[in-house]
């Protein structure tokens, strides 16, 4: 993945389109799938493992700018942010909840298909 620390917003902005529209599911947490760096990360890090989920992640803390541009693309102020076939499906809460309600392993396995 490319290091954004170079990058102008727009190259930023190109970047985030890039990694949901290419990769079925993509996280963009605090820290990353080994060493989240916050609670809410860490749970839907933990329940995108116990789903078996393949995905990627971006770390946000790495510059402030990814989250400031990420938020205003994706009009969802909270980090993580979860998308699914390059759509928004939401933070730490809603993921939870729809994992809870049988929901989120549904909408996943319709990605791998």
């Amino acid at each position: 993945m490319t290091d954004m620390l170079t990058m102008t917003d727009e190259e930023i902005l190109a970047q985030i389109q890039r990694e949901t529209s290419e990769n079925r599911v993509f996280l963009y947490m605090k820290g990353t799938p080994d060493a989240p760096r916050c609670g809410f990360s860490n749970q839907v890090v933990m329940i995108l493992d116990h789903l078996s989920t393949e995905y990627q992640a971006r770390d946000i803390l790495v510059d402030p700018r990814i989250r400031e541009v990420l938020s205003g693309w994706s009009d969802w102020p909270t980090i993580p942010q979860l998308f699914v076939d390059g759509k928004l499906v939401g933070g730490c809460d809603i993921v939870t909840e729809m994992f809870q309600e049988g929901e989120l392993e549904p909408t996943l396995k319709g990605a791998e298909a």
